[in-house]
């Protein structure tokens, strides 16, 4: 049975419809028309929902379940959303979107500053906020270890495994590449120097890591050469662009 948003502090979701990995995000805000707006937008764009009307309320509920992201409200009676963001940057690891009716500078930075993710002057639109949240997401699962596996053309790296397949074929890794890999994997499309891929280990090590890559090249690369894949970033580093 199809589940709509009800009353503050009340989850929401899409009952078996909704799929096992649907991000469940906590909406704090002390508005209950802007609470069920977003209760029902969010549902209807596949996430699972949660209101409260305050950071007590928001805190009690933290006790018992566990938020893939956080809609705050700057302006609520007793607990500020700063303060309430404060609270959480000590004592959780959740991403926090904060919305506020102000659009002052000096706001938007005390909020930043606060450590959120992102900061939106009310009124927005939705599907602004939508796009947020997605961005904030991806970043998030980029920070926590990227995803389990990536693909490059025809062959696939199990992250946790340590493991690369061409199809049903493994290729053999050394344990260095194995860690470079999974230093790329953590952070796909971003460029890593070499002094951060060699450790901190001086131009030593900075200049092993050139090697390691060449030779990694040659086992993921069609043409070694012309990579697709493992780029060099001039003046940067090196970058996966995997599928």
């Amino acid at each position: 049975m199809t589940q709509k948003p009800g009353k503050p502090g009340t989850r929401q979701g899409r009952g078996e419809s909704l799929p096992d990995n649907a991000p469940h995000i906590l909406v704090v805000d002390d508005d209950q028309r802007i609470r069920d707006l977003l209760g029902r937008f969010l549902y209807e764009n596949g996430f699972r929902v949660t209101t409260a009307e305050n950071a007590g309320c928001a805190r009690a509920m933290m006790k018992g379940l566990a938020f893939d992201i956080l809609v705050l409200d700057v302006m609520m009676p007793g607990e500020s959303g700063f303060e309430f963001a404060e609270w959480l940057r000590d004592n959780r690891n959740v991403p926090i979107l904060m919305l506020t009716a102000r659009t002052e500078p000096d706001q938007r930075i005390k909020g930043l500053e606060t450590g959120v993710d992102d900061y939106l002057a009310k009124p927005f639109e939705p599907r602004e906020l939508l796009l947020r949240l997605h961005n904030i997401l991806r970043r998030q699962q980029r920070r926590d270890g990227g995803t389990d596996t990536i693909k490059m053309g025809d062959l696939t790296f199990h992250v946790v495994r340590g493991e690369l397949r061409r199809q049903d074929q493994t290729v053999k890794l050394t344990e260095r590449e194995r860690d470079l890999l999974r230093q790329f994997a953590q952070r796909p499309g971003t460029a890593i120097s070499r002094h951060e891929l060699a450790g901190g280990n001086g131009d030593g090590g900075e200049r092993a890591v050139d090697v390691q890559i060449n030779r990694l090249r040659r086992k993921i690369e069609a043409d070694p050469s012309n990579p697709v894949y493992l780029q060099t970033v001039r003046g940067k580093g090196y970058v996966l662009h995997a599928e």
